[in-house]
């Protein structure tokens, strides 16, 4: 997990993570891969097959349901519909929606559930890294807690990695590490025992 004041540059580092920003110094390797060695196309797949992004905002497309939404990187990546939609399905159930919240077009779900379906949106295509900008701040504890649950196991079962910037205390304990960001830099990274009576090797 990433915490730290607003405006101290951590959404701008996890975009840069992410593919979505270029970076102004420095070297960024993600899985192997240098975003400034890649053309504009090759970037594009890279994140579509690799990266899973949460953003803040959501950023739902207002004329399309739930489970569209949340199936948008399968389609993007030309899965069949049915195929797509069955594995949204799927993520969402797990994030605790019933067939008639997954029916819903945004506007008609609370900003809690507009949450949900970004995340799910950005595990369905099972990237290889998540990246999550307050995850959990338009839900209450037991929710942001199934929500961290989630994406914890995903993460721990799949080998994958999984960078959460938060200002959600109640949520630390899923963290391995916590990296406390200042003025642009990483000033500590601190190690967390293990609360969740899980295995970090794969951290």
């Amino acid at each position: 997990m990433l915490e730290g004041p607003s405006g101290c540059g951590k959404t701008t580092l996890i975009s840069v993570l992410a593919g979505l920003l270029e970076r102004d110094s420095g070297d960024c390797s993600i899985l192997g891969r240098d975003y400034e060695q890649m053309s504009l196309n090759e970037t594009t797949i890279f994140r579509g097959q690799n990266i899973g992004f949460v953003f803040q905002a959501f950023n739902l497309i207002p004329a399309l349901t739930a489970v569209e939404n949340a199936a948008m990187p399968l389609l993007i990546a030309h899965m069949k519909r049915q195929v797509a939609m069955a594995q949204a399905r799927e993520v969402l159930q797990e994030l605790g929606f019933d067939e008639r919240m997954m029916r819903s077009l945004p506007a008609a779900l609370s900003g809690g559930q507009q949450q949900r379906v970004a995340i799910a949106r950005a595990m369905v295509h099972n990237p290889r890294l998540i990246v999550c900008d307050e995850p959990t701040s338009a839900l209450d504890r037991e929710s942001g807690h199934i929500v961290m649950d989630l994406m914890r196991r995903f993460a721990l079962s799949r080998d994958r990695a999984l960078v959460v910037v938060t200002h959600d205390d109640r949520i630390f304990e899923f963290a391995d590490r916590i990296a406390r960001m200042e003025d642009g830099r990483i000033t500590r990274v601190e190690n967390m025992p293990n609360h969740m009576g899980e295995s970090h090797e794969n951290s």
